[in-house]
């Protein structure tokens, strides 16, 4: 018996044209009458996850920003903070990497200090909400993460800048140009367990879906973990199983032979 179901949206959910997944919302509709929990599991910015769910928002569970927010029928599940201090560190390091743009994801919004074309565009694909300010060190908000948008590439640019923060936060690589800076400890699995904890669902009734490095620590928290097809190879090590891609519906078909089984 499944309750539980999380997947990650980018390269995962939506497909490459950025369009959920053909299908998904028959599935929805199935898992709500059986009383299936169903929960994005993104990088993306909480209200931004609830723009691109409009309408399923009263049913559905949000696990934002990599974990750090977790919000369910409208009621906060978990709230997991970087200190405000260590993310005007970050900051203040991003400001030296040619090419990497930080974004200040705080509670209420996301903040940029760059009117840059590239990183507006950006960010407003992964933000509903954000402000352009003077100094990101002078912004007053609950810190969720430091995002790094890095045109360079994260994983092999600006993730080195950061081995002297790994003792005292979590770095995750997200996506191609994405790095992500969250409290130490603080991952999409370890909101996963802590969701767990709360509603009573175990290990072996929750199922969920990844395709890159922000989703390791997802994959152990479940019995049902699933790599996409076009996922990471670090990813598809580390999941129990492999479904289709995201551009051939991999979750809707996983999700659906499940429920047929």
């Amino acid at each position: 018996m499944i309750k539980l179901i999380a997947t990650d949206m980018d390269g995962t959910l939506l497909n490459s044209k950025n369009e959920i997944q053909e299908g998904f919302y028959e599935i929805f509709n199935e898992l709500k009458e059986k009383e299936i929990i169903f929960a994005a599991a993104s990088g993306r910015q909480y209200y931004n996850l609830l723009e691109r769910f409009k309408g399923l928002d009263r049913y559905m569970m949000f696990i934002a920003e990599n974990g750090t927010f977790v919000v369910y029928k409208g009621e906060e599940l978990v709230v997991n903070p970087l200190d405000i201090n260590l993310a005007r560190e970050i900051i203040k390091v991003v400001r030296n990497i040619d090419n990497a743009y930080a974004i200040l994801c705080g509670k209420n919004s996301a903040y940029i200090e760059s009117n840059d074309e590239r990183i507006i565009e950006q960010t407003e694909k992964y933000y509903a909400r954000y402000e352009i300010v003077d100094d990101l060190t002078k912004v007053e908000d609950e810190v969720l993460k430091v995002a790094i948008c890095d045109f360079d590439g994260a994983e092999h640019n600006s993730n080195r800048y950061f081995d002297d923060f790994r003792d005292k936060t979590q770095v995750a690589v997200s996506g191609q140009l994405w790095l992500d800076i969250m409290a130490k400890g603080i991952n999409k699995g370890v909101a996963i367990k802590e969701i767990q904890e709360q509603l009573g669902i175990s290990f072996e009734e929750t199922m969920e879906f990844g395709d890159y490095l922000n989703d390791l620590e997802m994959m152990g928290s479940a019995y049902h973990s699933y790599a996409m097809e076009n996922a990471h190879d670090d990813l598809k090590k580390a999941a129990r199983f492999i479904t289709k891609s995201n551009d051939e519906s991999g979750v809707v078909h996983a999700i659906k032979t499940f429920l047929n089984n």
